[in-house]
């Protein structure tokens, strides 16, 4: 049975930093994508950051030197460290694991931590 755990959210202050965690049970786990999304009520899910199994990294333009996405392979993790946190960052934020295309396996995602971003 494969699950996918977020952990680390919570209530914040503007400015204030929260760090996520996804632990994925998934083997091989280095060959997947490694990702945090977030959504809001009543909007689109949007991507917040990416690492492949070699570290390359993207970032959604409006975290960019805010977020950190990084992996700990070894353990099946993908953190997400978030720092001068803004209340338009509030939302519930996701994991997503996703193999290479044509590998035959399945995306995977978790159910979600709630981020607010409140004085």
């Amino acid at each position: 049975q494969v699950q996918v755990v977020e952990s680390g959210g919570g209530l914040v202050q503007p400015g204030g930093s929260l760090r996520l965690s996804c632990v994925a049970t998934i083997t091989p786990f280095n060959i997947y994508v490694g990702g945090w999304y977030r959504q809001a009520p009543g909007k689109q899910r949007e991507m917040v950051a990416t690492i492949s199994g070699a570290g390359k990294t993207n970032y959604l333009d409006s975290v960019k030197g805010r977020f950190t996405i990084s992996r700990d392979n070894a353990k099946n993790m993908v953190y997400l460290q978030m720092n001068s946190l803004k209340p338009e960052d509030t939302a519930v934020y996701y994991c997503n694991t996703n193999p290479p295309p044509f590998s035959g396996l399945h995306s995977y995602w978790g159910q979600g931590t709630q981020v607010t971003v409140s004085s």
